[in-house]
């Protein structure tokens, strides 16, 4: 499970950054990639990374602003010219499968998948065997949303020495009593799975949140997160003008996650105002709040440990 930042500005792209898009790189629990926000500039951002279209599965708008949107019709546009062909989800607010739709109709564009469209509210759940879905509400010009991806507890490692101390010498069989509830062997014992598993392996949460001012209570279901990617539009210093156009500052990300206690903050969506030179200190300024904090850049990667650890 890996996080992947295609673009982290806020706005209109800069020199060193894109405007907003993220992927979650699944190949090793799904084979899948899940993209949040698609802004302008996406595709090309997409060249020079690893990320392959076909392979993106599920689309997440936050909302509706054109930084977020404006390069959605150019991707599925891609995606069908370069062999993608399996079905893909898109979620997000009201008027999302309006503006794609119209897109597509007027460029003339027709796709070789499907698309099945997803319309998310305060509270909108999805529930797979692998992962449980949540979509709440934020505080911003537009109706965004921030997306709670929770991963379900693995089954536990097969505990080799008991199955060998029971008489069941390695092979074959370890794999089907894994399986399998009840596994009866040629001599007639009994083996059931639960007593030869171990504990069973937690499962990783993330927290993608879109465009928001601050607000105390997304710690409520943000707690725990294993990671928390947040936006910080603002310095600290820009408290008031953030508050007057719906976002927040690096600052109350920083505090937002150690109120959540939260194993780690991504700080993404930075104004173009703020260069290469001004990062280290925006970063401390984060870091004096929570330690665990990093300011994304277009192209930084990170995988989510298990246990709620560092980057590997």
């Amino acid at each position: 499970m890996e996080l992947y930042f295609l673009g982290t500005g806020s706005g209109v792209p800069s020199k060193e950054r894109n405007v907003s898009s993220l992927t979650l790189r699944l190949l090793e629990e799904t084979g899948a990639v899940w993209m949040f926000d698609c802004g302008e500039g996406t595709q090309q951002q997409i060249l020079h990374s690893p990320i392959k279209p076909r392979r993106v599965e599920k689309i997440f708008i936050t909302h509706l602003h054109g930084d977020h949107i404006y390069g959605l019709p150019g991707f599925l546009s891609s995606r069908s010219f370069q062999g993608g062909t399996t079905p893909l989800t898109i979620y997000g607010p009201e008027g999302l499968q309006d503006f794609v739709e119209l897109s597509l109709k007027i460029s003339g564009t027709h796709l070789n998948y499907e698309i099945d469209f997803r319309q998310i509210e305060d509270g909108f759940t999805e529930d797979s065997p692998q992962f449980e879905i949540t979509a709440h509400l934020l505080e911003h010009g537009l109706d965004s949303y921030g997306f709670l991806i929770k991963e379900k507890a693995q089954q536990g490692a097969l505990q080799k020495e008991k199955l060998e101390a029971m008489g069941v010498p390695p092979g074959p069989i370890y794999q089907t009593i894994k399986n399998q509830e009840r596994t009866t062997l040629e001599d007639g014992t009994i083996i059931t799975r639960s007593e030869v598993l171990g504990a069973p392996k937690p499962g990783r949460s993330i927290a993608i949140l879109g465009d928001t001012r601050f607000k105390s209570s997304h710690a409520e279901w943000i707690h725990g997160a294993d990671l928390l990617v947040h936006e910080g539009t603002f310095s600290g210093k820009e408290r008031e003008m953030a508050y007057e156009y719906y976002h927040s500052t690096v600052s109350q990300a920083a505090a937002l996650a150690k109120e959540s206690e939260v194993g780690r903050l991504i700080v993404n969506h930075l104004s173009s105002r703020y260069q290469t030179p001004d990062i280290e200190l925006l970063s401390e300024e984060a870091k004096k709040i929570f330690p665990e904090t990093t300011i994304a850049h277009d192209h930084y990667h990170v995988s989510i440990p298990r246990n709620n650890g560092k980057e590997s």
